[in-house]
Order: structure tokens, then C-alpha cells, then sequence
């Protein structure tokens, strides 16, 4: 099932979520691991996470071959290698800001059966493991961004949303 998006100014996304208890769960972890999948497979970004579709559980998906979806994730260690690149969020549409994150992560996570596991990523994984452990810790990329490139990037949003908007009256 394709879960709905919450808007930007939803206080879901400004509060830490809570450990998923796999062992009483509060509802099943495979449906809500498919469902967020799945929700994450119709649209063009690379993670969402249960508070962006309004869900106050500890657990994201990630676009992967195979999907990940981690419960109770944490971070075990991160490399002193930090890369800057722009980042996007499906609940600030058309707003790329640049975040300085480390290179690489070792992370632990359980799997919606469970199981518990330890893995190593880097790059987009990495960046993108990142992103969502944040939307589950109530903090949101352009926090993490500097004020200057995040107004820069408000103002570029403004100017892809004007364009779209007289695209779609030429379609019209």
C-alpha cells in the first residue's frame, strides 16, 4: 500500500521517534517494511523514512538492489572523509541544498524479520542511511546545511516551481 506524504510543516518531523519494539511489535514490521518500499518505489528519491508518511516508528527504507529497510538503526562508526554534494528531500520538493556528511558508514540495524544487521556503506548509501536516521532523530537536511546555501537554495526552489507552474499553463 502507498502511504501519504505529510506536509513540510508536520510537528511529526520535528520529534525523535521511538525504539521499534520488534519483539511486541506496535503494528506488523514485514506489512509496514513493504508498504514503506513501496511507497518509496513510486516516486524518484532514495529513502523515506515512517515519520515523512506520518508514522512515529524508528524505521526507513532505502532504494537499493536488493530494498533495505532498517529498524532501530544506528550508527557504529563513520569515516573522518567528509563530502559535500547536494541533497533533496520528497517532503521539500525541488529543494537541492548542499550537507557535508562522512565518506563511509558502519551502521547496525534490524530487519523487519528481526535479525540484526552490521554493514558497511559508502557514498549514496552512506549519504543517503544518513539522511533518514536523521527524519528519525527530528532533524531535517537543511539543518544541517549552511544558512547562506539553504536561502540560495529556497530561492532556486522558487524559480523551478514558477517554471513548472507555466509549463503546466502552456500544457493546459
Amino acid at each position: 500500500m502507498i502511504l501519504k506524504h505529510v506536509k513540510p510543516d508536520s510537528p511529526i518531523l520535528n520529534q525523535v521517534t521511538e525504539q521499534f519494539n520488534l519483539s511486541n511489535p506496535p503494528t506488523d514490521p514485514i506489512q509496514l517494511a513493504k508498504d514503506l518500499y513501496e511507497t518509496l518505489m513510486s516516486t524518484k528519491y532514495l529513502g523515506l523514512s515512517a515519520p515523512q508518511v506520518g508514522l512515529p516508528y524508528r524505521v526507513f527504507a532505502l532504494r537499493s538492489q536488493p530494498g533495505i529497510v532498517c529498524f532501530n538503526p544506528r550508527i557504529v562508526d563513520v569515516s573522518t572523509e567528509e563530502v559535500i554534494l547536494d541533497e533533496m528531500c520528497m517532503t521539500f520538493a525541488h529543494l537541492a541544498v548542499p550537507v557535508k556528511r562522512p565518506k563511509k558508514i558502519k551502521v547496525r540495524y534490524a530487519e523487519p524479520n528481526g535479525n540484526v544487521k552490521t554493514e558497511t556503506f559508502d557514498g549514496l548509501t552512506a549519504r543517503y542511511f544518513l539522511h533518514e536516521l536523521d527524519h528519525l532523530n527530528g532533524i531535517l537536511y537543511t539543518q544541517k546545511a549552511n544558512k547562506m546555501h539553504v536561502e540560495r537554495a529556497m530561492r532556486k526552489k522558487k524559480q523551478i516551481e514558477r517554471q513548472l507552474k507555466r509549463n503546466q499553463k502552456d500544457i493546459e
